[in-house]
């Protein structure tokens, strides 16, 4: 069974990554259940592996933490559910291609609790709502925003790190970072597309979702 966890307030970024290695460490140990644990952030930066410095635009702004994920710069603050999945892929499967597709399915799918249609992009990571209600780009395309993000790591086959979908935050805070090294598209969150929904309510989405595509 997967155990889930729910921390209020705002977790301090070093404490969430030590919690994470310690729980995997366990896990691949055969001493700790599965976990995915939500919480949130006080405003902070943090780099992944493939972060380029250029893309750290006011380095002042907030805390920036250099971090073992995948990915490149992204932004946690208050208003971003920020779901850690802690998963055995020993069980699983030991495919991190099927794992990382699983992990878009599971963010897509809970956004679709809440009729939001998420999109995959090929050669952007995360996921993207299309903006029917924005002008069209300088190209003639439909504009698009970045709802959500995923960065990963894996070591001895047990995941760590996670997804972190943008409920309410103050998006003005993207602007500090080139996000994930996009920049010819937005940020969202599902208030700024005009849900009023709560972090409540994301956190029994993701829930369900995670069992209709993890089966448990």
């Amino acid at each position: 069974m997967v155990e889930w966890k729910i921390t209020e307030g705002l977790t301090d970024y070093d404490e969430a990554v030590a919690t994470m290695e310690a729980r995997a460490e366990a896990i691949a140990k055969g001493e700790a259940e599965e976990l995915v644990w939500l919480v949130e952030h006080p405003p902070l930066y943090t780099a992944g592996t493939s972060a380029k410095i250029e893309d750290l635009v006011d380095p002042d702004r907030f805390p920036v933490y250099e971090s073992k994920r995948g990915g490149q710069y992204t932004y946690h603050g208050p208003g971003q559910r920020v779901a850690y999945a802690m998963l055995d892929l020993n069980k699983r499967g030991k495919d991190v291609r099927k794992f990382v597709a699983d992990m878009e399915a599971w963010v897509i799918a809970a956004l679709a609790e809440f009729n939001i249609k998420g999109e995959l992009r090929e050669g952007r990571v995360g996921v993207w709502v299309v903006r029917d209600d924005k002008p069209l780009t300088v190209t003639g395309a439909k504009a698009e925003d970045k709802i959500a993000a995923i960065g990963l790591r894996v070591r001895k086959w047990v995941s760590f790190h996670g997804v972190s979908i943008n409920v309410e935050p103050d998006l003005d805070h993207f602007t500090g970072i080139v996000p994930c090294g996009i920049t010819e598209h937005g940020v969202t969150s599902l208030v700024d597309l005009g849900l009023p929904v709560t972090m409540d309510d994301v956190d029994v989405a993701l829930k369900r979702a995670f069992e209709e595509v993890f089966g448990d």
